[in-house]
């Protein structure tokens, strides 16, 4: 089961780089070149973020009472640690865009 819930993440990220940040949790992202709210985005992925992040350990805290299949928490852990990777590489790509600008003769 583990295998399928990691190919859901997995998929639910591709999903969300294809539809450039409109799906999931950053529903409502950039609708265009101009008009879009590139911090208000940034913001509902950093809040999706912190949202998995939550139920990972909800779910961890469930299953150390007895209440939660370790399947589940298995599954949440996975798309926490999915979505902090996803934010940890946008993070990284506007810090390298951000140097490239910077180097940019005037």
């Amino acid at each position: 089961m583990a295998i399928t819930s990691g190919a859901g993440a997995y998929a639910a990220t591709q999903r969300l780089v294809s539809t450039g940040g409109q799906a999931g949790g950053l529903a409502g992202g950039v609708t265009g070149a101009v008009g879009g709210d590139f911090s208000a985005m940034l913001e509902r992925a950093v809040g999706s973020v912190a949202e998995s992040g939550r139920k990972a350990e909800g779910q961890a805290m469930a299953a150390a009472g007895g209440k939660a299949d370790l399947v589940d928490v298995v599954t949440a852990v996975a798309e926490s640690e999915t979505a902090l990777q996803t934010l940890v590489a946008v993070r990284d790509r506007v810090i390298s865009a951000y140097e490239e600008i910077m180097r940019m003769p005037i």
